[in-house]
């Protein structure tokens, strides 16, 4: 190979990977790291892209050298000559391969590792999932549908479903975890930058799965302890035990599929809640016997136009009968 093939090669190597870089750098393929999770995953990212792109460019280089320097001439019909493998060449081009996936997999498993310590005194949170809603029960045992965490602890997320697979994922977080019904998962994270994030369902649970948004609120330690000072002594959510309607409403989910005025909720994937007395009658039975009977069996009637099958068929179970009742309560004198 002479001195100008080689140059020609490094040509050809530096512009696709100039390019390729431009590419990866220029574009914002990833969110701003917000937890030391995030930083060591990102970093594990890079690490796979940059080898990526020596690889790719020396691919092409070869390819774009070979297409330039060896295309047949115009009217040049015949066979090439005949060639033999390159022992040497096999080798290396076998070796180095091998080499690089086993140290992308080993800096893998050592950012997989470091991420699921948690030390020795994590706050841990419960995240209970169902269609199509988030609950985070804390260590004082009050529930909300909103995700609070203090800047710089370490956080131990116990993931838990009540009827399909869901998944919890926050982008800026780095980390994601399914949540499996009658399978206890967890992920842990340590926020580094106060802010709001959101919370996303990446499975496929059901019609509501677009709707199945939550968020995430990473606090200074000072604003996190005031608040779940204060906390400690707000009513407890429905999770929690609670009898009030309304947050067993919020709890639930209920507002995610249908619309209810009185709990400011525009849900669409169910029938609206605001003419129940008219819908009662339509089925022939009393109100509150129709709402029950809607929340424990709701395909005993379905309103024209909706399809059994898509209201989950689990809050005869994941609510108490105190709770059901306060439920049934708030509906009924809440509607038209």
């Amino acid at each position: 190979m002479t001195r100008g093939s080689i140059f020609k090669l490094l040509a050809y190597a530096v512009v696709a990977a100039a390019v390729t870089t431009a590419v990866a750098v220029f574009i914002p393929w990833l969110p701003t790291a917000a937890t030391r999770q995030a930083d060591r995953m990102w970093f594990s990212i890079w690490f796979a892209e940059i080898i990526a792109i020596v690889v790719f460019a020396v691919v092409a280089a070869v390819l774009v050298y070979c297409v330039v320097e060896f295309r047949a001439k115009p009217g040049d019909t015949s066979d090439g000559p005949p060639t033999h493998g390159h022992t040497l060449l096999e080798i290396v081009w076998t070796t180095i391969p091998t080499i690089l996936v086993i140290a992308i997999t080993v800096a893998a498993a050592i950012v997989i590792h470091d991420n699921g310590k948690a030390g020795t005194n994590p706050l841990v949170v419960k995240v209970v999932t169902q269609q199509f809603t988030y609950q985070f029960e804390y260590p004082n045992g009050k529930t909300y549908d909103i995700l609070r965490l203090p800047k710089d602890r370490n956080v131990k997320l116990d993931l838990s479903s009540k009827d399909v697979i869901h998944s919890f994922w926050v982008p800026a977080f780095g980390e994601k975890s399914d949540a499996v019904p009658g399978i206890k998962t967890s992920i842990v994270v340590t926020p580094t930058r106060t802010g709001y994030y959101p919370v996303i369902c990446t499975q496929l649970c059901g019609l509501g799965h677009a709707l199945m948004r939550s968020e995430a609120i990473v606090m200074e330690q000072a604003d996190y302890d005031a608040w779940y000072s204060s906390a400690d002594n707000a009513a407890p959510a429905a999770a929690a035990g609670g009898d009030d309607g309304k947050s067993i409403y919020t709890t639930a989910g209920c507002g995610a599929c249908h619309t209810f005025t009185a709990a400011g909720s525009a849900g669409k994937i169910g029938p609206s809640l605001d003419n129940l007395s008219a819908d009662a009658a339509k089925a022939g039975q009393s109100l509150n016997d129709f709402i029950s009977s809607s929340i424990t069996n709701p395909d005993s009637y379905l309103a024209p136009g909706y399809a059994k099958g898509v209201m989950p068929s689990t809050y005869k179970t994941s609510i108490s009968g105190t709770q059901l009742d306060s439920l049934v309560k708030y509906l009924a004198e809440n509607t038209k």
